[in-house]
């Protein structure tokens, strides 16, 4: 039985996306479960609160990168069978699916802003550009990188449409924009009763944001 290419391309990049950095380098380099430690998400936050920003820094790189390795990955192979950017966005949604729920910790990861960043990196640049803007904005205003991670993400999907992205990127970034906020939905709860904790003020909710 031959396994169509789409199908095998879209799977490689859901397992690219699985890799967990995070998870790796705190193991690797300080011997520690990270999912032990500070807000115990595996994303690339909680390993700059428990490690260092140096090492945070290095894990958000890695998880954006193999968000943009996906989607390069698949425009490659994609070529050759002509599937065009309809593949690049899915395989660029299934690195994202991948990043949150890896098969290699029991379907439980980060939640998806790094890697979806690298995806649009490549997918949307422009559109990206805008909501790392509001991202910063927000977390600048608030003191919170959750709710300045909830406020990019959401601006993703509008700023791709403004921009005229084809249908199956406006459809990604849609779906991307989905998973980050549903990932975000304790912080958000915090945030409306206000203890959500701030930059600044120790470790809390805001380590929980990637």
């Amino acid at each position: 039985m031959t396994i169509p290419v789409e199908l095998f391309v879209i799977v490689l990049a859901y397992l690219l996306g699985a890799i967990p950095f995070s998870y790796l380098l705190a193991k690797l380099v300080g011997g520690v479960d990270i999912r032990t430690v500070g807000s115990g998400n595996v994303g690339a936050t909680n390993l700059a609160r428990s490690l260092g920003v140096g090492k945070g820094i290095f894990g958000l790189a890695l998880d954006a990168g193999k968000g943009a390795a996906a989607v390069l990955l698949a425009r490659r192979i994609g070529a050759g069978v002509d599937a065009g950017p309809t593949l690049e966005a899915v395989a660029g949604g299934a690195a994202v699916l991948g990043h949150i729920y890896t098969p290699f910790l029991n379907f439980k990861g980060g939640k998806g802003v790094a890697t979806g960043a690298g995806v649009f990196g490549v997918l949307a640049p422009v559109a990206l550009l805008a909501a790392v803007v509001v991202f910063v904005l927000g977390t600048a205003l608030s003191r919170m990188v959750s709710l300045g991670s909830v406020l990019g993400a959401v601006t993703l999907p509008v700023a791709t449409h403004v921009l005229g992205g084809v249908p199956a990127v406006r459809l990604t970034a849609l779906f991307v924009a989905l998973l980050v906020v549903a990932r975000h939905r304790a912080n958000l709860r915090r945030i409306a009763r206000g203890t959500e904790s701030r930059l600044g003020t120790g470790p809390g909710g805001e380590g929980r944001s990637r």
